[in-house]
């Protein structure tokens, strides 16, 4: 009776055991599939997240490159001085004198050759008409200043006039200049007649 006592109380035991080992397995089984579940939501997250990272990137591209081209556009130069395109198959130039307290109480007659074309007095200006090709003109006083223009069709140029000091008198200088420029101030069209330069 005792062997058969014992041998059952093994037997039991054992039973026990495969018992246990079975729920554990089960245990497991049921784990891996929730793992796995839960494996799927944080990829699905994580994809998610990154579909939105790019399209935050892809935002913010936009809004950059949208701003790159608002700055690229040109400044729009205010129109103080009028000056209407030249006429169909000309050219023009724009001679501007700005107002300045140097030099004044003088003008200088801006010449093409030897021909008078305009006078600048102080805050002046005026427009030369003419065909397209290479022009030269000069301005005078103590010396003599000159300036090689190349006017093509259609187009409107802008030349302005300063004065330096020169060794006896003031020294009259004609460059070129540009619209932003001759649109800083309002300026008046010159009324002063010009005149040409006489042999001698």
């Amino acid at each position: 009776m005792k062997i058969f006592s014992s041998n059952r109380a093994l037997a039991m035991a054992l039973a026990f055991t495969f018992a246990a080992l079975g729920t554990q397995a089960s245990q497991a089984q049921t784990a891996a599939p929730a793992d796995a579940v839960q494996a799927s939501s944080t990829s699905a997250s994580a994809a998610s997240s990154s579909s939105s990272s790019s399209s935050s990137s892809s935002s913010a591209s936009s809004v950059s490159s949208s701003s790159a081209s608002s700055v690229a556009a040109p400044p729009v130069v205010a129109k103080l001085n009028d000056v209407p395109p030249p006429p169909p198959g000309k050219g023009q130039i724009v001679f501007f004198r700005p107002s300045r307290f140097v030099g004044m109480a003088v003008s200088f007659s801006v010449r093409e050759g030897d021909k008078g074309i305009g006078k600048l007095t102080n805050g002046t200006y005026f427009v030369q008409v003419t065909d397209p090709g290479v022009h030269e003109y000069n301005i005078s006083f103590e010396a003599r200043d000159t300036l090689r223009l190349e006017v093509e069709e259609g187009e409107t140029y802008y030349v302005i006039q300063s004065i330096g000091m020169g060794i006896i008198a003031a020294r009259p200088n004609i460059t070129p200049s540009s619209e932003e420029a001759f649109q800083e101030k309002k300026l008046e069209i010159t009324k002063a007649k010009p005149t040409d330069r006489t042999p001698g």
